[in-house]
């Protein structure tokens, strides 16, 4: 289904197809446009249940991590000092360097950012998007006495857990979820759209969870409360995050994956763009938002000068636009008041002061 097309001179240059599923808590497709089955490899918006087996084991309190290297474990950031001093700071505490993260290096994504060049390599582990999810699963290896060097594999027992976990928040037979190799070389899932929107609106809901207790809670609430340690400036996580005022948990993945979990509804969201292109995701994300009413006035304020990105040439001259296209089907309605609603007990980040 086409969700967004890019124009030049007013006429539609390029269209972007893809699907999307927003689910309640009990599994049900509220709202959707294309197939919100389609078969989809999550790609780092599994990142927070990836973490969950560490965290479920007790490792936030074991090795002293603070709220924001617990954001650190779901994120995709962008090789900002902050991020790479949380990284190794993971790995310091668990008595690991980085010479033991197989996640591969590449150039720091701030540089992109801001518009500029990155230095030439070589480039530290420590920048790597993903430096600071391996540094947690270096820490449970340590903490299980499980092998460091190989736990890559998906026979490794971390993986084997990991597998566990996804399966455990989506709703989905483990042993069915066909796996690849993500870019950062550990085991990736496919799955149903749908079910990775369900994943987050448990994620969202910040309850319990039979066999993980309040891991996914604590995971959550450290994502909401330091967006800036799972993104980067710029990026559209943060800016997501930003206008959901701590009631939105966001995680992009690479080839255009988003999903979205709204605390206040425990309503989960997911989107992919068939081709891939990053660019149409934040303004069908947006637009997602708008149709299924999760904007308040603010949000709506927040998030407009992203809804329809201009697209500029070299000379900075506007020579087009990114719009959506699409029109949501409503099938369900969920329970609970729509928008943007101040958090109850305070802000994620006030809550986790000083830990």
């Amino acid at each position: 289904m086409p969700l967004a097309v890019t124009t030049r001179g007013g006429i539609a240059e390029s269209v972007h197809h893809g699907s999307i599923a927003i689910v309640d808590q009990a599994g049900r497709v509220l709202y959707a446009a294309g197939d919100p089955q389609r078969l989809t490899f999550a790609r780092s918006t599994l990142k927070p249940f990836q973490a969950l087996p560490f965290v479920a084991a007790g490792g936030i309190a074991r090795f002293g991590l603070t709220g924001p290297e617990t954001a650190l474990l779901c994120a995709s950031h962008s090789g900002e000092p902050v991020h790479v001093a949380a990284a190794a700071s993971i790995l310091a505490k668990a008595g690991n360097v980085p010479e033991d993260l197989r996640c591969g290096t590449q150039a720091p994504g701030f540089y992109e950012a801001r518009g500029d060049v990155p230095p030439p390599p070589p480039y530290s582990p420590l920048t790597h998007n993903c430096s600071g999810k391996h540094a947690g699963m270096l820490a449970h290896c340590v903490a299980c006495g499980y092998d460091k060097t190989t736990y890559l594999d998906a026979t490794h027992p971390l993986q084997r857990e990991v597998r566990s976990a996804v399966a455990a928040l989506a709703g989905v037979d483990a042993a069915a979820m066909p796996m690849g190799t993500d870019g950062c070389s550990l085991p990736n899932f496919a799955l149903p759209l749908a079910r990775l929107a369900l994943a987050y609106a448990r994620l969202a809901a910040m309850q319990p969870i039979a066999g993980y207790g309040d891991a996914p809670a604590v995971l959550a609430r450290a994502m909401a409360a330091y967006p800036e340690m799972v993104s980067g400036m710029g990026r559209g996580d943060l800016i997501l995050a930003g206008a959901g005022r701590g009631q939105w948990i966001v995680k992009v993945g690479a080839e255009a994956v988003q999903a979205v979990g709204i605390a206040s509804l425990g309503v989960g969201i997911a989107i992919k763009v068939d081709d891939g292109a990053r660019r149409a995701l934040l303004p069908v994300t947006i637009a997602t938002l708008a149709q299924a009413g999760y904007l308040d006035a603010a949000a709506q304020d927040a998030l407009a000068a992203h809804a329809i990105p201009a697209i500029r040439n070299a000379r900075n001259i506007v020579t087009g636009e990114i719009r959506p296209v699409f029109v949501l089907d409503k099938l369900g309605e969920p329970r609970g008041a729509r928008g943007v609603p101040a958090a109850p007990n305070g802000s994620p980040r006030a809550a986790l002061a000083g830990k």
